[in-house]
């Protein structure tokens, strides 16, 4: 235990963001330099060392978090490294992406603020990286197996590296013109700065893992012919179909999916373009959804230069306690203000679209909207409650339903899918072609980080008893696993 009495002599600390004038100038991750090293070990003192440890249970990975906390607390940084990544491929991606479902489950958080393990854990890999105990961990001998994993996201990613370690020959394909999936061009520098991911890439590489850029399986390279060329597959294609809002007027100049808006804005950071296409600034701003993504396209607009921003949410909004539904541990559904809410604009709940109005030119020019509310289970709208608001962007944010099939990928495969739209599987990740894996939101639906590269580990090992009657690799998290999930 890292200090007996921390829990009783410290509280609770987040990392400093940097002013809100200042950040929204520019593109750079809105955390203050320097700011978590000298909190960070009273913080992981407070890591009470349970007997039984539900953090371990909230996290999907695993995570083997008072260990991590006590070497953090005495400044063995390498140690935290070596125990961090045990369990997680990439913790500066959940340390700084990552709802933390593990915060949720800390038994401190039963009458007191939890431990801030999402700081503790991003301290020790940036230290990690600093040192330089993050080094390629390339195998010591090949298999002479070959696997294909589609799709570069947190779930390829972590797949691909585990198979590699593992020995065998393993290329990632990804569609884009850059590896990172959604972490790429979903996720604005503002969140977490790009260099992150560049920096695992090239580790990776020293590894020995592949990467295609620009192939799309299923358009550029037939999937039974990738399954002919290599020994398996993992499918990580994600759950790229974004939710539509069919209402009157959808058809309107400047209503976009927010996966059509974010990923130009990170396009410009790459230095690809000079000015996005569809850009925010000197307008009024509508982003309906009120998830993540709907802050991310929040703080997009802000930095662009908007007129104003409204985000509205269908659902009432979410206490800031937890309710008698939502008992400890489990993941609460709470009120939550992000970085982008902090810099401004407006949150409208229990709001419904009803329909967009343009101009002449068909541009959208206001959001008609009406109130709703739940009646014996079910929203209802409330009449004499309409009104309108000036609109000349709206972006799409209301998640997505399902892994993408426009592109031939499911039928060339012969992939049978779930109820949900998701690529169907068993408890090792196999789908139901032979030599066929499936990991993340492909398999799972829209969710976190967290548990993309959870599946994205369970599933290697899957491929890797596949391909060799026996693996190594840790045990997999079971598909139909969904507890202490968001």
């Amino acid at each position: 235990m890292a200090d007996p009495k921390g829990f009783l002599t410290h509280e609770r600390e987040h990392a400093k963001t940097r002013p809100v004038e200042e950040r929204v100038k520019d593109w750079n991750e809105v955390y203050q330099p320097g700011s978590l090293l000298p909190i960070i070990t009273k913080q992981a003192s407070r890591c009470m060392d349970c007997g039984i440890p539900f953090c371990h249970n909230g996290c999907p990975l695993g995570n083997l978090i008072p260990e991590w906390n006590d070497y953090a607390y005495r400044e063995d940084w390498t140690a935290a490294s070596e125990r961090l990544h045990a369990t997680n491929n990439f913790p500066e991606f959940t340390g700084r992406l990552c709802p933390a479902p593990c915060e949720a489950a800390c038994v401190l958080g039963i009458n007191q603020q939890p431990v801030s393990i999402k700081n503790v854990e991003v301290s020790i890999i940036d230290q990690a990286w600093d040192n330089g105990d993050v080094t390629p961990q390339a195998p010591e001998r090949l298999s002479g197996k070959t696997v294909a994993v589609i799709g570069s996201g947190p779930a390829g990613l972590a797949a691909a590296q585990q198979l590699t370690r593992a020995g065998h020959t393993v290329a990632v394909y990804e569609r884009a013109d850059r590896i990172g999936g959604l972490l790429r061009y979903g996720i604005p520098e503002f969140k977490m700065e790009k260099r992150h991911i560049n920096r695992r890439i090239e580790q990776m590489r020293a590894e020995g893992t592949k990467f295609r850029t620009e192939v799309e399986i299923g358009r550029d390279i037939d999937a039974k012919k990738l399954r002919k060329r290599y020994d398996a597959v993992v499918i990580a294609a994600g759950a790229t179909t974004s939710r539509d809002l069919p209402v009157p007027g959808r058809e309107l100049n400047g209503v976009h999916f927010a996966m059509e808006y974010l990923p130009l804005a990170n396009k410009v950071q790459e230095g690809d373009l000079t000015v996005a296409p569809i850009t925010a600034e000197g307008k009024h701003v509508v982003v309906i959804g009120g998830g993540d993504t709907g802050a991310d396209c929040v703080g997009t607009a802000h930095r662009q230069g908007a007129l104003s921003v409204t985000q509205l949410e269908i659902m009432p909004k979410p206490g800031e306690e937890r309710n008698a539904g939502q008992p400890w541990p489990t993941f609460p559904m709470l009120y939550k203000v992000t970085s982008a809410h902090e810099e401004g604009g407006e949150r409208v709940y229990s709001v419904s679209t009803t329909h967009f109005e343009g101009d002449e030119d068909g541009n959208v020019q206001w959001l008609h909207l009406i109130e709703v509310e739940f009646k014996d289970g079910k929203l209802e709208q409330k009449p004499g409650t309409e009104r309108k608001i000036p609109a000349q962007l709206v972006t799409l944010a209301m998640g997505f339903t399902g892994t993408d099939q426009q592109n031939g990928l499911v039928e060339q495969f012969g992939l049978e899918l779930d109820a949900r739209g998701n690529v169907a599987r068993d408890a090792d990740y196999a789908t139901n072609v032979p030599g066929v894996y499936v990991a993340g939101d492909a398999g799972r639906g829209q969710s976190l980080i967290v548990w993309a590269i959870a599946e994205g580990r369970s599933a290697a090992r899957g491929v890797d008893r596949f391909l060799t009657g026996a693996s190594a690799l840790p045990a997999p998290i079971k598909p139909t696993d969904r507890a202490l999930t968001v």
